[in-house]
């Protein structure tokens, strides 16, 4: 452990969409942990100043993950700059716009290229320098969106669902060379996601982003926010060989939101539900544990 976070000593670890939100996030875990780090984006105004930032242990390339002579050629500056890749965290991304046609299918395309074509790029020039340096490990953001309906737009919660068989699959065809695939689902994270879907521009959604995580204690069973942090150690985790016998699975960081309906675990929620199928109230709050004492 390094200074009580997972040890990463002497890893050299890849992160896309790594200038804000989830990705920043798991940038500070992973340097936290020992790793040296390169963030791929296109924010490079955030980039270079996070770059200055965190110090030697951080490298910022510009770079489209949806453009394959971009991604080939910053991956290949981090192998000549740290000398290979152990770990890649494919998680840039977006989502449409809130409202969009759900068959428009140049939106879909769009979405598709940036959340499940990018994870295919990434994925294609990380796995020869971890052939080299005898295994790796491939970490892909899915969402809890790719899990149920319900969580996120139309085209994102196909997206992210392809993530997670993609994980699979990948992590079938690339267990020969000791390189484990797996996927992250995170839960309502509060990031700028939410707000550029609104329409906001990136300095809005990011004020968008600490009014929500102000408000969001209340939506999932364990009723703290959750924090792109929570990401990053999910993505230590996996990035480490304390999972070295862990490939081809998705873990759900949710704080609980998918174990079922908020009737589950919100008595409030159960009450309504109850109510409504015409019991008495009283009776319901009496059962529930719902009275005043």
């Amino acid at each position: 452990m390094t200074n009580g976070m997972i040890d990463l000593s002497g890893k050299v670890a890849i992160v896309t969409g790594g200038c804000s939100g989830i990705g920043r996030g798991t940038v500070e875990v992973l340097l936290g942990g020992g790793a040296r780090v390169a963030c791929i984006d296109i924010q490079d105004d955030k980039g270079h100043a996070m770059a200055e930032e965190l110090g030697d242990g951080i490298l910022y390339l510009h770079a489209d993950v949806t453009a394959e002579d971009e991604v080939a050629a910053a991956f290949g500056q981090v192998t000549s700059r740290f000398g290979g890749i152990d770990a890649l965290f494919n998680n840039a991304g977006a989502a449409e716009p809130l409202g969009s046609d759900p068959f428009d299918l140049e939106i879909f395309a769009r979405v598709e290229r940036l959340l499940v074509h990018s994870v295919v790029l990434g994925t294609k020039y990380a796995v020869p320098s971890m052939i080299e340096r005898g295994g790796g490990s491939i970490i892909n953001t899915a969402s809890i969106a790719g899990l149920q309906a319900g969580y996120g737009p139309f085209a994102y919660s196909v997206a992210k669902g392809a993530v997670v068989h993609l994980s699979r699959v990948a992590a079938a065809s690339l267990a020969r060379e000791a390189i484990r695939v797996n996927a992250i689902c995170p839960g309502l994270i509060p990031t700028s996601i939410f707000g550029r879907a609104l329409g906001d521009s990136i300095e809005e959604a990011d004020r968008r982003a600490k009014t929500i995580a102000e408000h969001s204690h209340g939506a999932q069973p364990i009723r703290i926010a959750g924090s792109p942090a929570d990401i990053g150690h999910a993505v230590a985790y996996f990035a480490s060989d304390l999972s070295r016998f862990v490939t081809g699975q998705f873990l759900a960081v949710d704080g609980g939101i998918t174990v079922g309906p908020r009737t589950a675990w919100d008595e409030t929620a159960a009450l309504e539900t109850w109510t409504r199928m015409g019991l008495d109230e009283e009776q319901v709050r009496t059962a529930l544990g719902l009275t005043e004492s």
